[in-house]
């Protein structure tokens, strides 16, 4: 894991600017958010092709449908609180329903973006997402691995939520490293337990390992990037080949990763599992870093559970 830090909605706009010169069929939405999400990137090179629907979000999502349905490749972008809470009912019926190749890319979700507080802190929007038909959703953990993410799904027909980080996190992947959406990353080969993370609390969940290492407790990290569909074969392995499994995101308990990951056990090979994430309450306002140690969102936190 390299000290260079980049947080994954700059990943996505300039993607997004690599993607509109290869494909004139990509069209960008923006809910009156473009510097924050960093749409403003293919906004300045394509400004024919950019849309700034203003503070109108189900506008906007209403709208992608409709330049799906000619033929376009939209990618719809705001908040992950504007995005999947007070879009749901545009994406469910007007997306979702006809199966419409719409991309959400949904940035600031979780509590990592910090003092904007519990309001703009979206905790539920995987539970809300995975739970749509036709619905593919992805939490991409670092830079590589989202640029990856944002040029692959140009390539796939369908509705999509792409769920994208404020915080700056450190890079993870070289340039090299293959992905394939629906397949989960294993990183190490630990048989003391293994650590389910997605997006941001993948690379806690390294740091955590590294710290276990030296206390001889060999763990493997497995990152599951694509929550929708989920990678049961790598679960069910390692409930096989690990002692103890633990889940950790940046997300309610309820209807997120560990959720998901406890339906493929229960169904599959019945085994326990500890879910890290907030425990059903709301955020709070602070820096993202000291919201992360206080809800046991970090790396000291895994290596305690470990410990005990």
């Amino acid at each position: 894991m390299e000290d260079k830090k980049i947080a994954t909605r700059q990943s996505y706009g300039e993607t997004l600017v690599k993607l509109g010169k290869e494909n004139e069929n990509i069209v960008v939405l923006d809910a009156d958010l473009a510097g924050a999400t960093k749409t403003d990137l293919f906004a300045k090179e394509y400004p024919d092709r950019f849309f700034d629907m203003g503070i109108a979000e189900a506008n906007m999502l209403g709208t992608a449908a409709g330049l799906a349905t000619c033929e376009k490749i939209p990618y719809a972008s705001t908040f992950a609180m504007f995005a999947a809470g007070r879009g749901y009912d545009q994406i469910r019926n007007s997306i979702c329903y006809p199966n419409l190749n719409v991309k959400i890319c949904a940035t600031h979700a979780g509590i990592t973006v910090g003092e904007d507080g519990a309001t703009h802190q979206m905790l539920e929007d995987i539970s809300l997402m995975r739970s749509l038909p036709n619905m593919t959703v992805i939490s991409p953990s670092d830079d590589t691995q989202a640029r990856w993410v944002i040029e692959e799904i140009s390539k796939r027909k369908g509705p999509t939520y792409v769920r994208l980080a404020r915080l700056a996190t450190p890079v993870i992947y070289d340039e090299n490293q293959k992905f394939e959406i629906g397949k989960a990353v294993p990183i190490g080969e630990g048989t003391d337990g293994t650590v389910f993370a997605t997006g941001v609390m993948v690379s806690e969940s390294i740091k955590a390992q590294e710290e276990l290492k030296k206390k001889g407790i060999d763990i493997r990290v497995v990152d599951v990037h694509t929550i929708k569909p989920i990678d049961k074969e790598m679960i069910i392995k390692c409930a096989k080949e690990t002692k103890r499994l633990i889940s950790i995101e940046d997300h309610s308990v309820i209807g997120g990763l560990g959720s998901a990951i406890s339906e493929v056990l229960t169904e599959e090979y019945p085994t326990r599992l500890e879910r890290m994430g907030m425990k059903d309450i709301f955020g709070k306002s602070g820096k993202a870093e000291e919201l992360m140690e206080h809800f046991g969102l970090h790396y000291k936190a895994i290596v305690e559970k470990f410990e005990k």
